[in-house]
């Protein structure tokens, strides 16, 4: 009997290049197609870049929490103490304080989060939820007491110093007059490489080096390891010695200061607002969904993050045009996908793209632009319809989620 040899596995890193060069020429066509330049310019780029920071820091934290095997919902609320501590900070001591207050504040929720999951064993939704209540409330009492004597609103802070941001001067021209040319593709590529090197902030640059030094920490030290052993098999773990609630406290309470941090992104970029009451605007959600459609690894969220992002940053930038030309390079992305789907023998999954697709070309073909009304929900709706399409081929941890006492195993 023959021996069936297995095809060679792609890499995750070239997977992902690759995903991003199919992506980059599909809003290129689209680009081109409808006239709408949004698609792929600078400021598109750039807004959506500080857009997506947020979501990453959140889908990081969310990351953390899970591989060690606890599920963390509240990573909204931790991202609202993140805002607030972010803004008292800068406002006393400058911007790389309210950095640290952010991640402070976001780690004590964080703590919570740990000790109401591990050592009391209460159900991680239950907690997570009571979070983000807690979060909000505390927030709001804070800012009631200490920034409505300065701004003279309860609602928000004074005016607080941001982050200095830094432009690769040469090439950000150079790439610049290549945008102006208007050349199909080429443009598009310059477009959206110099809205990423212009005017970067260096709490940017900190989160996307964060990226590689998670991914090194949680599969390539012995730290890791046993941190992702806790969310796989905490009983397991145990039996060879690990200290299963060390462990369990370390992840969440590192996921709550990325939280934090998420939120000081919102506070301390220039672009955006000081502290405003319920400026996350269901942030920490969304990166918790990047995480998920990011499959639980690094990589996949940092994808899941620039998604979630540029559709948004796109809005922004847009309106309603450059929505509803996102919805044709949705249709030919869902055509690529179908043709894969089609030369696998896939055919329930074919099918279902060209339903998928149908209805998408529809809604663009008898539509002039979208209602205003539902414009700033297009990361939400991204979310929701990425998440369905992502579902079939998802593996969390194990353990993730499930309640855990020491000495189970005995």
């Amino acid at each position: 009997m023959p021996i069936k040899r297995k095809r060679p596995r792609i890499p995750g890193w070239l997977r992902g290049v690759i995903w991003a060069v199919v992506a980059i020429a599909v809003m290129s066509t689209a680009s081109y197609a409808t006239g709408v330049s949004a698609l792929t310019s600078s400021n598109t780029a750039s807004t959506a870049l500080r857009l997506a920071l947020p979501i990453l820091l959140c889908a990081l934290g969310g990351l953390w929490a899970e591989r060690v095997g606890v599920i963390n919902i509240g990573l909204e609320g931790m991202m609202i103490l993140g805002t607030w501590g972010a803004a008292w900070g800068a406002y006393y001591g400058g911007a790389w304080v309210g950095l640290l207050a952010a991640i402070a504040f976001g780690a004590l929720g964080g703590l919570l989060h740990a000790v109401a999951t591990v050592t009391f064993n209460v159900n991680h939704i239950v907690s997570g939820v009571a979070i983000n209540l807690l979060g909000l409330g505390v927030a709001k009492y804070l800012a009631n007491l200490i920034f409505e004597p300065l701004s003279g609103n309860p609602r928000q802070s004074p005016p607080v110093p941001k982050f200095d941001t830094y432009s690769a001067a040469g090439l950000s021209d150079w790439l610049g007059s290549l945008e102006d040319q208007q050349r199909v593709g080429l443009s598009d590529v310059a477009g959206i490489l110099r809205g990423l090197v212009t005017g970067v902030a260096p709490l940017t640059m900190i989160a996307i080096v964060l990226i590689p030094v998670s991914y090194w920490i949680l599969w390539r030290t012995r730290f890791g390891l046993r941190l992702r052993s806790c969310g796989e098999n905490p009983v397991a773990a145990e039996s060879l010695g690990v200290n299963v609630y060390r462990y369990k406290y370390v992840g969440v309470l590192i996921s709550g200061g990325f939280a934090g941090m998420g939120g000081a992104s919102l506070v301390l970029l220039k672009g955006g607002a000081d502290y405003l009451e319920n400026q996350t605007n269901g942030r920490g959600y969304i990166g918790l969904a990047a995480m998920i459609f990011g499959n639980w690894r690094p990589g996949g969220l940092l994808g899941g993050a620039a998604l979630f992002g540029y559709s948004d940053g796109l809005q922004l930038a847009g309106g309603g045009d450059a929505v509803l030309a996102l919805l044709y390079g949705a249709v030919i992305l869902l055509a690529i996908i179908v043709i894969v789907q089609l030369i696998r023998k896939r055919w329930i999954a074919a099918a279902l793209g060209v339903v998928g697709a149908g209805i998408l070309y529809a809604i663009y073909w008898t539509n002039d632009t979208l209602p205003s009304d539902l414009i700033p929900y297009t990361a939400h709706f991204v979310t929701l319809i990425v998440l369905a399409v992502a579902s079939q081929r998802l593996r969390p941890p194990k353990a993730d989620g499930a309640q855990y006492r020491r000495g189970e195993g005995d």
